[in-house]
């Protein structure tokens, strides 16, 4: 079982594995959910618990679905095998 810590740093390199395969910025999906481009790093370091209202406004803004970014597995894998 993964700790709090692990789930977070997974799911944001999930957002941030996403968010650079469409060339998006930080500062462009801070402003496509209106929050701050520094709550957006944080949630791409794992150093916070995203909201799920806020992995909603991110899914949407990335045009996937909230289980593109919570399915962890391939992260999780890759994160082990380094």
């Amino acid at each position: 079982m993964l700790s709090d810590k692990d789930l977070f740093e997974l799911v944001g390199i999930r957002i941030r594995n996403i968010r650079k395969s469409q060339g998006m910025s930080q500062q462009i999906l801070a402003y496509e959910v209106d929050m701050e481009k520094t709550n957006i790093s944080r949630i791409e370091a794992g150093r916070t618990n995203v909201t799920i209202k806020n992995l909603y406004k991110i899914a949407q803004a990335l045009g996937v679905t909230m289980k593109d970014i919570v399915d962890i597995e391939r992260e999780h894998k890759e994160t082990k095998d380094m």
